[in-house]
């Protein structure tokens, strides 16, 4: 089954995570990659990479478009229905997250909260426990 690739540009990073964040909660469809590039005047554009059937891609971009909007500027979104396979075997394998990324991170959120968990109660009473003895 042949996927339809959607891609929205945008300047500067919080903006990209808001289109993001807007286009998966709009549809089914899912993150397949992260393009970053320094553009003009040294501003970072962020293009996200959204796959999914047809109608979910085109869905999501229009939401991620319209919030990211809100946020800062948005330089190009677009839906391409069912990319050809030289462009999904050769050219978005540079800009996607490794299969293993997910995994990684997932361990990395999991040692995190580990360390931060609070400490276990003290057993010494505390000083208004004491005087109400």
């Amino acid at each position: 089954m042949k996927f339809a690739l959607g891609l929205i540009e945008t300047v500067g990073f919080a903006t990209a995570v808001s289109a993001a964040d807007a286009a998966l909660k709009a549809a089914n469809v899912q993150l397949v990659g992260v393009e970053r590039v320094i553009g003009v005047g040294g501003a970072l554009g962020v293009t996200i990479h959204l796959n999914g059937d047809v109608g979910a891609v085109k869905s999501a971009v229009e939401a991620g478009k319209a919030e990211a909007e809100k946020v800062g500027r948005v330089v190009s979104a677009h839906v391409i229905p069912r990319s050809h396979t030289e462009v999904n075997e050769k050219l978005l394998p540079h800009f996607s997250f490794p299969e293993d990324a997910a995994a990684k991170a997932k361990a990395k959120k999991v040692t995190r909260r580990k360390r931060s968990q609070p400490a276990e109660p003290s057993e010494n009473p505390s000083n208004d426990q004491m005087e109400d003895s």
